[in-house]
């Protein structure tokens, strides 16, 4: 079997949700692999994190990134901070269907507050503000997908 053969069988997606139903079946935080110069870190409650060899890896993600916008309008554009999804899966205003939003525009909220959650195949990932201020904007619909780095939550640090 060649090496090439072996990396993707590694990221084979039915591997992944039997390693995740590994992980809930022993109560595991996490999960570690490597094969080669690749590998993947698998965290309940956290994210999956591509992992490469040092000579390949490029700068570390921040779990939740919080970014001024790309091409602000006005000085209040300017201002404006995106949180963005850490990761590819679904978008939850809320812990459940009858429980209230983690946070409704208007609402000011803390940099460790929670402000959403993604679902990245069957873990739930709270994702915090990781900036301080006013929602000004709810950017996605509940239970919609998500990629990374979309914009899901527009923010006014200085409100």
């Amino acid at each position: 079997m060649s090496a090439a053969k072996k990396s993707v069988d590694l990221f084979d997606v039915k591997r992944v949700r039997q390693l995740i139903e590994l992980m809930e079946e022993h109560d595991l935080a996490e999960i570690d692999l490597k094969q080669g110069d690749h590998g993947v870190r698998i965290k309940r409650g956290g994210e999956v994190v591509p992992v490469t060899s040092p000579a390949s890896r490029s700068a570390p993600r921040p779990a939740a990134s919080a970014e001024p916008a790309a091409a602000p309008e006005s000085a209040a554009e300017a201002r404006m901070v995106l949180i963005k999804s850490p990761m590819v899966g679904t978008f939850y205003k809320a812990s459940g269907p009858d429980a209230p939003p983690f946070a409704k525009v208007g609402d000011r909220i803390g940099p460790d507050k929670t402000v959403c959650i993604v679902e990245a195949m069957k873990v739930f990932n709270e994702i915090p503000a990781g900036v301080s201020g006013q929602v000004v904007a709810i950017l996605v619909e509940n239970g919609a997908p998500v990629e990374f780095g979309q914009p899901l939550i527009k923010v006014d640090p200085g409100a």
